[in-house]
């Protein structure tokens, strides 16, 4: 075929693709519309509904999340002032002598804020837990690691108990030390009015670093520094100073006596001569202190 007959055959078909093409009874076929199909466009949301859902719900986790780390890290309690005694003038010498030394009172709520403040430390009064597994808690001793602090044993003190507590930096929180101190709590006499037996609220032996010395033990609004641990000062100071009572008989210290059941000799059915003991605890005990408590701790046992 020669140059002239292809272009022939290439200018008929292009001539043919622009006529319409016939239907079966050689009618001509519709061309297209006229008119463009009109097509709905989406919002944004719409478009990108399942990303922005899916952000939405990663920030509430991660808020979510920011609260409950921050609540769990956050110190369960502060302090204002590591406490030390003051030096006080000497006792009379017919006095009696006390073991230990006043703290100021500060308070007894069971309303526990977090962290909560207490102005003296180691505390021996303030807000605390009323909670099962909260406060008080079990009497034992516990390791370094473990984490109870004022909030929980508090409870034990208000009730009676004897709190004794070590820096983690001393030698109470060694093997050794702590074979003493459990040596100590197996050897712990009942309590002296109320006869409170070892392990029902006594003693709770603790780690515990925002004091000034190595040891302390603690009764409700009573503080005994030690330098060195000496279970038999810290005995007599329990069998001395965890149970009190005023010239007339009645409870002064603690503020519940066996856990509001103990009732003082002066008030029992005995006392007043009745031959059926009672089984109820007396009316509130009074919460007066037998020495006034200064606006600073006394730093020599003051005496009675």
């Amino acid at each position: 075929m020669s140059k002239e007959s292809r272009r022939a055959a290439r200018a008929a078909a292009r001539a043919g693709e622009t006529q319409p093409s016939s239907g079966p009874s050689g009618t001509p076929r519709a061309g297209r519309r006229d008119r463009a199909r009109r097509v709905e466009r989406k919002s944004f949301f719409e478009r990108y509904r399942n990303v922005l859902v899916g952000l939405a719900t990663a920030a509430i986790v991660a808020v979510v999340g920011g609260v409950i780390f921050i609540g769990a890290t956050q110190p369960a309690f502060a302090c204002s002032i590591v406490w030390e005694p003051e030096p006080t003038p000497e006792p009379a010498a017919d006095a009696s002598p006390r073991v230990g030394y006043i703290q100021q009172e500060m308070g007894n709520t069971h309303t526990v804020a977090r962290p909560q403040r207490y102005t003296f430390c180691p505390p021996a009064s303030g807000n605390h837990f009323n909670q099962q597994g909260l406060g008080p808690i079990e009497p034992r001793v516990y390791r370094p690691g473990d984490n109870v602090g004022p909030p929980n044993w508090i409870h034990n003190l208000e009730h009676g108990g004897l709190v004794v507590l070590y820096r983690t930096d001393s030698e109470g929180a060694t093997d050794a030390g702590r074979a003493l101190f459990q040596q100590f709590f197996d050897n712990l006499p009942e309590s002296p009015i109320c006869k409170m037996e070892r392990g029902r609220i006594s003693p709770v032996i603790a780690p515990f670093d925002q004091m000034a010395t190595p040891y302390a033990a603690l009764l409700w609004g009573r503080v005994l520094p030690l330098e060195e641990w000496d279970a038999a000062q810290v005995t007599d100071f329990y069998l001395t100073e965890s149970e009190r009572l005023d010239s007339d008989g009645a409870f002064v210290t603690p503020p519940e006596p066996g856990g509001g059941t103990c009732v003082a000799p002066s008030q029992s059915p005995a006392a007043s001569g009745s031959a059926e003991p009672s089984a109820t605890p007396s009316a509130a005990p009074s919460a007066a202190p037998s020495e006034p408590a200064s606006a600073a701790p006394s730093a020599s046992p003051p005496s009675s």
